[in-house]
């Protein structure tokens, strides 16, 4: 399982992507990260496991859901090419890390 100090470093990790702007335009629990206006983070922490929402190709997206527990379609966004982690300790911080890199990057291309 993932540590609070494991949630607050990968919050931290969002923000600090060049010319992130993070939000709240729906709730005071559900961040909206974004570049240039294109959203590639969603993280939401009122639940009991926080959730991590991410862009990801598609054909990365399956392997994932079909690798990990953890991840599954994107809530309440295109499944196709959102994903949603429940921050439970099942993928590793450095995994994590390294997909929000590749949701970053496919914002800044959009």
């Amino acid at each position: 399982m993932l540590k609070p100090e494991d949630n607050e470093y990968i919050k931290s990790y969002l923000t600090k992507r060049e010319r992130a702007k993070i939000s709240y335009p729906f709730s005071r629990t559900l961040a909206v990260f974004s570049v240039d206006n294109i959203p590639f983070a969603y993280l939401e922490t009122g639940k009991q496991l926080p959730r991590l929402s991410l862009r990801s190709d598609p054909l990365l997206a399956k392997v994932l859901r079909e690798k990990y527990e953890e991840v599954g379609p994107g809530e309440k966004l295109d499944t196709r090419i959102w994903s949603t982690i429940v921050l439970s300790g099942q993928l590793s911080v450095e995994e994590i890390t390294a997909l929000i890199d590749h949701s970053y990057q496919l914002a800044q291309a959009a």
